[in-house]
């Protein structure tokens, strides 16, 4: 049996696309996100729905809680706008129609579920925060704190954009890096793939997939993406600060 967690979507459906198509190869039996499925991108509002269609269960990360905060208050909109770090936020929650807020308010924080023979724990940032980072660099010493404890089984997270995957004795780390907005210097979209294996085990592939960033490139472009910057997505860097 095999399952794909998937993080940092930024609203990128022209990356989404390309990963469920390799997800539709792979065989692969159920889809899980770990969180900033909007924000930053042209597609708020078809990658909800196309994650809604596709029945991948989902948490919320930092930037999808940032927008449903908005929502719940319209009048921070209008200020939002005005920070050139903060406008996508505004920009994202005035395309999100009533079923794609609801949905998104409704995302949970984070997510135990059983994938035989483990328990997997999914977040987006760590079991800390959000917006704390889980990079490649993390110790054994640091990781319980990064994991709340949690030390047996696949512990899975995003937000850093750099997928990578560490064994820590019985305990395996995923960071599926970023569908979306690749940093670590390849812009091919990211994610991870679990196959439970007959012994008793987890396998974890990071998969990688290259994607059509100039489609992308000519939404942010049409619908007039506050702080987008074409390089970013071409050379799978990141330059700015949201």
């Amino acid at each position: 049996m095999r399952l794909a967690i998937l993080s940092d979507i930024h609203a990128n459906l022209p990356a989404l696309g390309a990963v469920l198509d390799a997800i539709n190869r792979l065989r692969v039996h159920q889809i899980y996100v770990a969180g900033d499925i909007v924000g930053g991108g042209p597609h708020p509002v078809e990658v909800i729905r196309v994650l809604r269609e596709t029945g991948a269960i989902c948490v919320a990360g930092n930037v999808d809680r940032k927008v449903a905060e908005l929502l719940d208050a319209p009048k921070k909109i209008v200020k939002c706008r005005e920070k050139a770090k903060k406008a996508h936020l505004a920009w994202t929650a005035e395309q999100l129609g009533p079923e794609e807020a609801a949905w998104l308010r409704d995302l949970p924080a984070k997510l135990d579920f059983r994938f035989e023979p483990v328990t997997v724990r999914l977040v987006h940032g760590s079991a800390e925060s959000d917006e704390d980072y889980v990079f490649p660099s993390v110790t054994e010493e640091a990781l319980s704190q990064k994991t709340g404890g949690f030390s047996a089984g696949v512990f899975a997270c995003g937000h850093t954009h750099i997928p990578f995957t560490k064994v820590f004795g019985p305990l395996r780390l995923v960071n599926c890096g970023s569908v979306g907005r690749p940093v670590d210097g390849d812009p091919r979209a990211s994610f991870a793939v679990l196959e439970s294996k007959l012994d008793d085990r987890v396998k974890c592939t990071i998969v990688r997939c290259p994607y059509p960033v100039q489609h992308l490139l000519d939404d942010l472009a049409a619908r007039q993406v506050p702080g987008a910057i074409g390089e970013e997505y071409l050379a799978g860097i990141k330059r700015r600060g949201i």
